[in-house]
């Protein structure tokens, strides 16, 4: 059996024509015929009806067409899988970003690679950190940007930039004209959270932890809900119903003053998050990483502090 054996039998069952089959194949149709005919000799089956002016498959024969059309799309992949070896800035690059980052830089990001990597489509997911690192483990992703801390080891990493949060409340809220505030300040107030499994959570309850104890007091931090994403939570500031802690880009204008909301700084040291892109220590196409690095580093996002620093391993 060879792989030309079974591209002849595929190109009969979709031509339906020996003839037809042998020209989509370029050779002459005794070639294409007597390999076929070898083919099922050495099967013990019989793949095509003959007969008639049109040639069907056998049911049996259908299950091994079928068959040979995943093994010649596998071969396919082989040879994409060598030629990105030789040019890693050739071919797909599955990407994964978590939901905190991935509405903010996704649409500069894509843009960007479309400007100065075409020949390297970026196939996206978006994710909690955790599926990501999984998928990621798995070789379903070759790369994931993603916040510090992650829960791998065996993994390499790249700071990308730090990013430090600002606070979220109504335009009419008795801040509203300040221009700062600290962390210790959030402990009166409503505070709305993203839900467990966003990393984003987790790092904002470090910035204030009594949010994550709950009380009956009906004051301040027991008064705290939970969001699925950043900008249900954002609306729901907007509405009145408490402030949240958002990361700078997400706040398209600090200094807005037109809308429903109001953005402030903390006080320094300001609280912020240190974003990287993590990818398998195995992963050959170091070229497509570092040209994802530099995209990301010529995307303008508002207020955070892009990095240059060398991939270490955890």
């Amino acid at each position: 059996m060879t792989l030309t054996e079974l591209k002849y039998i595929v190109a009969v069952a979709r031509q339906k024509h020996f003839g037809h089959a042998a020209e989509a194949c370029f050779v002459a149709q005794p070639t294409l015929s007597v390999a076929i005919k070898k083919l099922e000799d050495e099967l013990g089956v019989t793949i095509f009806e003959r007969g008639g002016t049109e040639v069907s498959t056998t049911p049996l024969g259908a299950q091994i067409v079928a068959q040979a059309e995943r093994v010649l799309e596998q071969t396919a992949a082989i040879k994409e899988i060598a030629k990105q070896n030789k040019d890693p800035l050739a071919g797909p690059f599955r990407l994964g970003v978590i939901y905190t980052i991935g509405p903010y830089l996704l649409p500069t990001l894509v843009k960007t690679m479309i400007q100065q990597v075409p020949q390297m489509p970026l196939v996206l997911q978006e994710n909690f950190t955790v599926k990501l690192m999984e998928l990621l483990r798995q070789g379903e992703l070759d790369a994931a940007i993603v916040a510090l801390p992650i829960p791998d080891h065996g993994m390499m990493v790249q700071a990308l930039y730090d990013e430090p949060f600002v606070v979220a409340m109504p335009k009419d809220h008795a801040w509203a004209e300040r221009s700062e505030v600290s962390a210790e300040e959030l402990k009166s107030e409503t505070m709305l959270l993203l839900g467990n499994g966003h990393c984003f959570r987790d790092q904002v309850l470090e910035v204030c932890p009594e949010m994550s104890r709950f009380s009956t007091t009906g004051d301040g931090i027991a008064r705290t809900f939970e969001g699925s994403s950043l900008e249900t939570i954002r609306h729901m500031v907007a509405s009145g119903i408490g402030i949240t802690v958002l990361p700078m880009a997400s706040v398209p204008d600090m200094d807005a003053r037109d809308g429903m909301l109001r953005y402030l700084p903390f006080t320094a040291p300001a609280p912020d998050r240190r974003v990287v892109i993590a990818w398998r220590k195995s992963f050959t196409r170091q070229a497509a990483i570092e040209a994802i690095r530099k995209a990301v580093l010529a995307c303008d996002l508002p207020g955070v502090t892009m990095l240059d620093e060398a991939p270490s391993g955890l």
